[in-house]
């Protein structure tokens, strides 16, 4: 049966700074890093036909990680189909092209786009303009910090693309891993789960635990614990 794994990227090192990071693009921690092999720990048996992530080398590393401890034959390689590496990065022997697992990065899958709180301390943030204005910035489904994303925004691309690109591969028997971020994956999971626009601000997705449905008759079970790892 089909399989979906998604799964927010471990500790960045401004998670653990506790500053606004959206599309600035941070690696992992050390904490980070332990948290992504753990889930590949978790995820081991799984074979994976292909892997989405963001742009944001976080998710990437985060999927690499992960397939660093995965028992199947497969090798996950990014696919690059524009530009000189789409010829460079050419592998001409077969046997080793089958066993090829494809990275395919999308804008799409990014962070929220913090806009003008990027790069800002989160507890100073709430200093200066109140902590009732952050928490609505953070946690309202349709009010955007200043020049960024609102989580409803962030849907709007993440949920297209997971109709058109992620739901056909699942309708063709791949078992697919998506390596992303808090609020890309929230608004998925929202999707998925038929949850309202109010349900959704309380839905966590913690770093580093994977979140793993079943694909059947066009319809997703979700594992119990839903959040594995």
């Amino acid at each position: 049966m089909p399989g979906l794994v998604l799964l927010r990227h471990g500790e960045s090192l401004w998670n653990r700074k506790n500053i606004f990071t959206g599309w600035v693009d941070i690696p992992l921690s050390v904490n980070g890093i332990d948290e992504a092999l753990a889930a590949g720990d978790a995820l081991k048996g799984i074979k994976f036909d292909i892997i989405y992530t963001s742009l944001q080398i976080r998710a990437i590393q985060t999927a690499m990680l992960v397939m660093s401890r995965n028992e199947s034959s497969g090798t996950p390689v990014v696919v690059h189909d524009k530009g000189k590496m789409s010829e460079w990065a050419r592998i001409y022997d077969e046997e080793t092209k089958n066993s090829v697992i494809p990275v395919i990065e999308d804008w799409r899958l990014n962070e929220r786009y913090y806009g003008e709180l990027q790069g800002r301390n989160k507890e100073k943030t709430g200093e200066i303009y109140g902590e009732e204005q952050l928490h609505i910035w953070r946690r309202s489904y349709d009010v955007p910090p200043p020049g960024g994303e609102c989580l409803k925004d962030t849907a709007a691309r993440t949920i297209p693309f997971f109709r058109d690109v992620i739901i056909p591969g699942l309708e063709k028997g791949e078992n697919i891993l998506v390596s992303a971020h808090g609020n890309s994956l929230r608004s998925i999971v929202m999707h998925i789960d038929g949850l309202s626009e109010k349900e959704v601000l309380s839905l966590e997705i913690p770093t580093g635990k994977p979140v793993i449905y079943e694909y059947k008759g066009k319809r997703f079970y979700p594992e119990k614990p839903r959040v594995a790892g």
